[in-house]
């Protein structure tokens, strides 16, 4: 989907089409979880500060996230999916792939699929749609972002290694900012550079990824388009408008964390042994504590306690702007598509 969250609120807001705006976040904190295609020409951005987006767009508006609402039109836009074909992986609410090789239409061209699902979404939904079409999902996945938004791209099989040869290493999906600057310094700026190296020089440079790199770069991938994802770990966080510098306050909120993380783990059936604190800093930084339970909880009494004890495990450096409660090591034999980490207001 093209801006997904924002689209939505444009879309239900008809005062707000056509302007910079942002959802999550304030000019004074908060980060933003989403912008217009309008802030983005400013350079705002998604995990960005509210204070630095309003400094690079000035008329920028901030709404708050509806994640119930976001769900309800990802619902629908994922109904349509299913009238292609099965083979649905979502990714998150915005995003998902789809195996049409076999499909319920009986239609040989993946392309004319992709331009029949987008133009549904936006009959029946109201909202633009971007896709990338391919061998695979690797490929289909830097494509999806080719033309966007409100376009597609098909890579065909024999265009595939010359697509990738030509782009920069920092568009292949799975290399993040820090790869990339090891592989510009090692002289690796094109996925033309990284073919010309062979497999043991990306395995001494890059460890196991090494050779992930080298049949990347080839147009190797056979990860199956997977319809059911099990779910790694179930969280609720939040962002305070002030920020926090006593743990009696905070034990406050992380009562409220975990009450949500309960209805959630109960949402979705499932319990886990790892408890994780996520701790964000007013300078941003992130501190993460741990510990792991001999037993399976879902319980908001025994997500808080552990949760204390793990506040409690050494002094905050400085006052606290997130505060946020994950459960992982599940028991979840039933495989779901779980969407974690959702903000929520208090």
């Amino acid at each position: 989907m093209d801006a997904f969250y924002a689209s939505v609120e444009q879309m239900d807001n008809p005062e707000l089409k056509g302007k910079p705006l942002a959802v999550g976040g304030n000019e004074t904190r908060g980060v933003v979880s989403a912008a217009s295609y309008e802030a983005r020409k400013f350079g705002v951005r998604s995990a960005m500060s509210g204070i630095q987006a309003k400094k690079l767009c000035p008329d920028l508006i901030f709404v708050k996230p509806r994640f119930d609402r976001y769900t309800q039109i990802s619902k629908q836009i994922r109904k349509i999916f299913y009238d292609y074909t099965d083979l649905v992986e979502p990714l998150s609410l915005d995003e998902a792939y789809l195996d049409v090789t076999q499909n319920k239409k009986g239609n040989p061209s993946a392309t004319l699929i992709a331009e029949e699902i987008r133009k549904r979404i936006f009959e029946e939904v109201g909202l633009t749609a971007s896709a990338g079409i391919s061998t695979n999902k690797f490929v289909a996945k830097i494509a999806s972002d080719y033309n966007k938004p409100n376009g597609q791209k098909t890579i065909n099989p024999d265009e595939v290694e010359a697509f990738l040869e030509g782009l920069d290493v920092k568009k292949f999906y799975g290399i993040g900012k820090v790869t990339a600057e090891r592989m510009y310094q090692l002289g690796i700026y094109t996925g033309a550079d990284l073919k010309q190296k062979s497999l043991e020089y990306l395995d001494e440079h890059f460890g196991k990824s090494g050779r992930h790199y080298f049949y990347l770069v080839r147009g190797i991938s056979n990860s199956q388009v997977k319809p059911n994802r099990t779910a790694k770990s179930v969280a609720a966080e939040h962002t305070f408008n002030t920020n926090l510098t006593s743990e009696i306050f905070m034990e406050e909120k992380l009562q409220r964390i975990a009450s949500e993380l309960e209805r959630r783990l109960q949402k979705h059936k499932i319990s886990g042994k790892t408890v994780t604190l996520k701790i964000k800093y007013s300078d941003f930084s992130q501190q993460t504590r741990s510990k792991t339970l001999p037993y399976f909880i879902a319980d908001k009494g025994l997500l808080f306690e552990t949760s204390k004890e793990l506040l409690y495990q050494e002094k905050m450096k400085d006052s606290v702007r997130l505060l946020g409660i994950s459960l992982s090591n599940l028991n979840n034999e039933i495989k779901k598509t779980v969407v974690v980490q959702l903000r929520f207001e208090f």
